[in-house]
């Protein structure tokens, strides 16, 4: 069994390895150690996220995926969620979240009572899915509140946007250029692989 840890922040300003220290002493307290970390600054709303698409493509049976919440894994609809959840079904791990204690059992032994281990994994499951629905929700409200206060400014004549980083989208471009593949392009560029995906597609349209 590989414990693959998987870190997320949803902006580029944010610190998608934050979590890792806390990630560790988890496993550590249950005498484990993560195998391999997947991080990248991404929306938890979109199921294309390329260190995600990494991990499950490198996850063998019986491993684990680490998460330090559900939010970090899933902000998803409904559809979208059922369909990475069943890409990692598919391939046989688990899910672990360690602000969730009904998913600890797939880090741990399980009983050896047939009965018992299945009743925790349905209860498991069923955690899961409430878990992801809410962040689901508070995303959405989330992005109402946002959308209310950009209006308002807007109507006040005070909204002014975020400024693109103009450099960074030059370099981004010249990488892509060169050939690079989007995550040679975000470590060169310093920067998330989203924002490269962002220029790709923003190029490909001209």
């Amino acid at each position: 069994m590989f414990i693959r840890a998987y870190l997320r922040a949803s902006t580029d300003d944010q610190d998608a390895g934050r979590a890792r220290e806390y990630l560790e002493e988890f496993v550590a307290g249950h005498g484990k150690a993560i195998a391999s970390s997947y991080m990248e600054n991404a929306s938890g709303s979109h199921a294309d996220r390329p260190e995600l698409i990494r991990l499950l493509k490198d996850a063998r049976r019986g491993d684990v995926l680490l998460v330090e919440s559900i939010d970090r894994l899933s902000r998803m609809d409904d559809q979208a969620w059922q369909s990475l959840k069943a890409a990692i079904d598919s391939c046989g791990i688990r899910i672990v979240a360690v602000d969730l204690p009904t998913s600890h059992q797939g880090i741990t032994a399980q009983s050896g009572d047939e009965f018992t281990d299945r009743m925790l994994a349905a209860i498991n499951y069923m955690m899961i899915d409430m878990m992801a629905a809410i962040a689901r929700k508070d995303y959405q409200q989330r992005r109402l509140r946002q959308e209310q206060g950009i209006a308002k400014a807007k109507h006040s004549g005070v909204y002014k946007g975020r400024p693109a980083d103009l450099e960074l989208r030059k370099r981004v471009r010249e990488l892509l250029a060169a050939g690079l593949g989007i995550r040679a392009v975000a470590r060169h560029a310093q920067c998330s692989t989203t924002t490269v995906m962002k220029v790709r597609d923003e190029l490909a349209q001209r």
